[in-house]
C-alpha cells in the first residue's frame, strides 16, 4: 500500500498500445504518470508529446533499468514484446513496483508461478492487463445468466480477428515459441472470454492452425472441452474481418457480445433471446475499459484490496493458449487434466 490518494505510474515501453493505456492512467481520478521509458533513443519524450502533450512533471527515461530505479515510480505499466514480460516484470517486482502486465502475463505457466512467488515476496500486486474485462457489458451479460434466463451455460463460440495491415506485420516474426503469432496476440482475449463462463476448468483442447514461414500461426481454430458435454469453440485469425465477439448458448437461450474491443465512444449492445420467444437487444451505456482498468489496478493498490484478474486466472489462460498451438502442432487433442 502507498499513502498517496493516487498511484504513481511508469511505462516501461514505447509501445502503440499506449494510445489507450497513457491517456487512462493520466484520466484515472486515482493515478499520476510520473514516468516513462523506452530502449529507443527519443522514444518515450515522443510517446509523451503524442498521447499526453498538455502533461507536466513526467520524467523520460533513455534506458528501461533507469525507470526501475525511479523512486517517484511505483507502479509500473509493462507493454513489451511478448516474450520478454516476464523477465521485466519480474526486474520491476524485485525493484518493489506494482505491476500491470499486458496480456499475455508470460509464454509459460513457470514463468507466471515465478512472478507470483517475486510479487508475494515483495508484497506487490501483479495483474495480467485484459481491459476488455473491466467493461459493463460482461457483467450484464453475467447478470443475464444468473437469473436464469439462457438456463444452464453448454457452450461458447469466441472469435477474435482483424486483417494484417503491413504496419502490424512485426506480430507474425517470430515463432510461436517466442509469442509471435495469433494466438498469443489476441488468442488471450478469446481463450479467456471462452473461460469466463464455465464453473470448470478446461479438461483437452483440439486445434487447427495456418502458419506463416517464420512459425508464427496466422490463424487458429479449436474447440475447448469442459466436459459433461460442455465446450467452447474459437477462432482468432489475422486473415479475417474485424470482430471481437462471444455468443453463450445456454439450454433456455443465448446470448451475445457484439464487440468485446470497445473504443472509446463506442455504443455497446448485448443481445439475447430464448426459446419461448423472448427477445432483446440491449443498448448499455458508454464506457472507457482501459480507463476502468487502470482505476481499478490503483484502487487495488491504494486500498490494499485483491484485483479482479487473479493470477491462478492468468495461470489457466497461459495452460490453454500452450494447450491449444500443441494441438494445432501435433495434429492431436492435448489432454490437460482427467
Amino acid at each position: 500500500m502507498t499513502n498517496n490518494s493516487r498511484l504513481r505510474w511508469g511505462i516501461l515501453g514505447a509501445a502503440r498500445v499506449n494510445e489507450r493505456l497513457l491517456p487512462a492512467i493520466v484520466e484515472a481520478n486515482n493515478s499520476e504518470l510520473v514516468a516513462i521509458a523506452s530502449r529507443r533513443p527519443g522514444a518515450a519524450a515522443e510517446t509523451l508529446a503524442k498521447y499526453a502533450p498538455q502533461l507536466t512533471g513526467v520524467t523520460t527515461h533513455e534506458t528501461l533499468e533507469d525507470l526501475l530505479t525511479d523512486t517517484r515510480v511505483e507502479a509500473v505499466y509493462l507493454p513489451m514484446a511478448n516474450n520478454e514480460h516476464a523477465e521485466w516484470a519480474l526486474r520491476a517486482i524485485r525493484h518493489g513496483k506494482h505491476v500491470l502486465i499486458e496480456k499475455p502475463m508470460a509464454l509459460t505457466v513457470a514463468d507466471i508461478d515465478a512472478i507470483e512467488a517475486a510479487a508475494r515476496e515483495h508484497g506487490v500486486i501483479a495483474m495480467e492487463g485484459f481491459m476488455y474485462r473491466f467493461h459493463p457489458q460482461h457483467a450484464r451479460i453475467q447478470e443475464i445468466i444468473a437469473s436464469g434466463l439462457i438456463g444452464e451455460v453448454r457452450t461458447v463460440h469466441a472469435h477474435y480477428s482483424f486483417m494484417m495491415r503491413p504496419a502490424r506485420m512485426y506480430r507474425l516474426a517470430q515463432d510461436v515459441s517466442l509469442g509471435g503469432g495469433a494466438m498469443w496476440d489476441i488468442g488471450p482475449y478469446a481463450i479467456h472470454s471462452a473461460r469466463l463462463w464455465f464453473d470448470t476448468p478446461p479438461r483437452a483442447v483440439t486445434a487447427i492452425a495456418k502458419y506463416a514461414e517464420s512459425g508464427a500461426d496466422i490463424t487458429t481454430s479449436g474447440i475447448i472441452d469442459f466436459g459433461d458435454g460442455k465446450h467452447a469453440r474459437f477462432d482468432v485469425s489475422f486473415e479475417c474481418s474485424r470482430q471481437s465477439e462471444y455468443t453463450i448458448i445456454g439450454t433456455k437461450g443465448g446470448v451475445k457480445c457484439h464487440a468485446a474491443w470497445q473504443l472509446p465512444g463506442d455504443v455497446p449492445f448485448v443481445s439475447w433471446w430464448t426459446d419461448d420467444g423472448q427477445a432483446c437487444t440491449e443498448k448499455l451505456p458508454v464506457a472507457n475499459h482501459f480507463n476502468l482498468e487502470i482505476e481499478h489496478f490503483s484502487d487495488c493498490v491504494l486500498n490494499g484490496k485483491p484485483p479482479l484478474l487473479t493470477l491462478a486466472d492468468a495461470r489457466e489462460n497461459c495452460r490453454t493458449i500452450n494447450a491449444a498451438l500443441e494441438s494445432a502442432a501435433a495434429g492431436q487433442t492435448v489432454l490437460l487434466r482427467q
